[in-house]
């Protein structure tokens, strides 16, 4: 399989079975093993139900099915089936059904201390499972994942208000989980298990969310053209020296955004925005494509040097593929001294019906037992320190880790956005 973009951010492949091709007004049913969990799909928006805010959940309606054994066969058949339904009177019928089949008749949430956690997740990445299975076990405590795009699942626990199931957000870049901290919708967390396996740096000061794992932004160089002493920091990258030798991603990117916001807490807008004029300058071309495209372009000579996240040049190493072998055989990484380090995180929502369970589940993927699958998961770095790496990052070496606080990526966010558009990075 050639080594795509995908980030474990949902890009609008389906979450429940659905091809993703729906026709406009489709909708697509899945049934999920883990929680008996029926779902909903929606192409397009629509209002949240008046009647039973237990139904709505992030990127659909959702009804816990007690009884299931009329589902049986079609649960034996596969671990997620999909079928299409096209018409509002065939939605409501089935909403019906399975609203009175469920007991859905009211908003009533359940009590903390039932064994459920119920995680609304930005971060899709198949090893996960095995992660949120092995917690269960241990625990006994089922977790339910509703997955979506950040945004989306943002705005819809905004939307749920008081009567949200969510108990966790998750997502990955600091710069997001810092959205959900300014719109108000974490709860301060005292752990000891997290303060304890979660850097300080790496968390946020009043606990409202924590670093599950961590990714670096290094360079990647054509060692044809470059030689790596050549190389040491980002600002040295907006130096005359790199003029048209320079590629990376759009300033619309959430993790420029972020290296940009981390720039200014170090260095101040000032400076930051002399360098960001400096680098855009260095650009080869427009930003065009994520960055695996930026690494394409270093192995074919088109740039010297890219930007991006460890992890797109880690799938690459480990790809089959011809052609991602080809490009591996003609790039190099460098971490540059006092490398940007970005995280995936969650925090435990203001509003979380079971917000014990929420921390139970946190202190768990942050156990050593979880942390060196959940950054294997993405080929990312675990935050707790000890970890066993994966052996492509321990190829990658050693490297200095900024010791900024990564919760000054969301207070940045909104000026360094202002500082990117007015250096002319588009």
């Amino acid at each position: 399989m050639d080594v795509g973009e995908n980030d474990g951010e949902n890009d609008g492949e389906n979450d429940v079975g659905n091809d993703g091709d729906n026709e406009p007004g489709d909708r697509a049913i899945g049934v999920n093993l883990r929680s008996f969990t029926l779902v909903l799909n929606r192409t397009h928006s629509q209002e949240r139900s008046p009647r039973d805010p237990r139904l709505v959940l992030a990127n659909g309606f959702c009804f816990p099915v007690v009884h299931v054994l009329s589902l049986l066969p079609v649960l034996m058949m596969s671990r997620l089936i999909a079928f299409k339904l096209t018409g509002i009177p065939k939605i409501a019928a089935v909403l019906l059904v399975f609203a009175v089949s469920s007991g859905c008749t009211n908003g009533t949430k359940q009590p903390d201390g039932s064994k459920v956690v119920n995680v609304y997740s930005a971060r899709h990445y198949n090893t996960d499972d095995a992660l949120y299975d092995g917690f269960t076990q241990k625990t006994g405590i089922e977790i339910n994942i509703i997955e979506g795009k950040d945004s989306e699942l943002l705005e819809r626990i905004k939307s749920e208000g008081d009567l949200s199931p969510a108990d966790i957000f998750l997502t990955v870049d600091a710069g997001r989980i810092g959205q959900a901290e300014t719109d108000g919708l974490f709860q301060p967390v005292k752990s000891k298990a997290l303060e304890a396996a979660v850097p300080e740096s790496l968390r946020h000061p009043q606990g409202l969310w924590f670093g599950l794992s961590k990714r670096a932004r290094i360079f990647v160089y054509n060692p044809n053209t470059v030689k790596p002493e050549q190389l040491s920091t980002y600002e040295n990258l907006a130096s005359p020296e790199w003029k048209g030798r320079v590629c990376v991603r759009s300033s619309n990117n959430i993790y420029n955004q972020s290296l940009v916001a981390w720039m200014i807490e170090k260095d101040g807008a000032e400076k930051t925005e002399t360098w960001a004029k400096g680098l855009v300058g260095n650009f080869v071309q427009d930003p065009e494509g994520g960055d695996v495209p930026q690494i394409r372009l270093v192995a074919e000579g088109k740039c010297d040097v890219a930007i991006a996240n460890h992890y797109y040049l880690a799938r690459l190493l480990k790809s089959k593929e011809p052609k991602d072998q080809a490009v591996i055989a003609n790039v190099k990484p460098f971490f540059p001294q006092m490398t940007h380090v970005n995280i995936s995180a969650a925090g435990v929502l203001a509003k979380a019906p079971h917000a014990a369970n929420a921390i139970q589940f946190l202190e768990y993927l942050a156990s050593p037992e979880a942390q060196s699958f959940f950054a294997e998961g993405n080929n990312e770095y675990p935050v707790s320190e000890g970890t066993k790496l994966d052996p492509v990052l321990q190829e990658f070496g050693a490297f200095e880790a900024s010791p900024v606080n990564v919760s000054s990526y969301g207070k940045n966010n909104a000026q360094a956005i202002e500082i990117m558009d007015r250096a002319g990075w588009k």
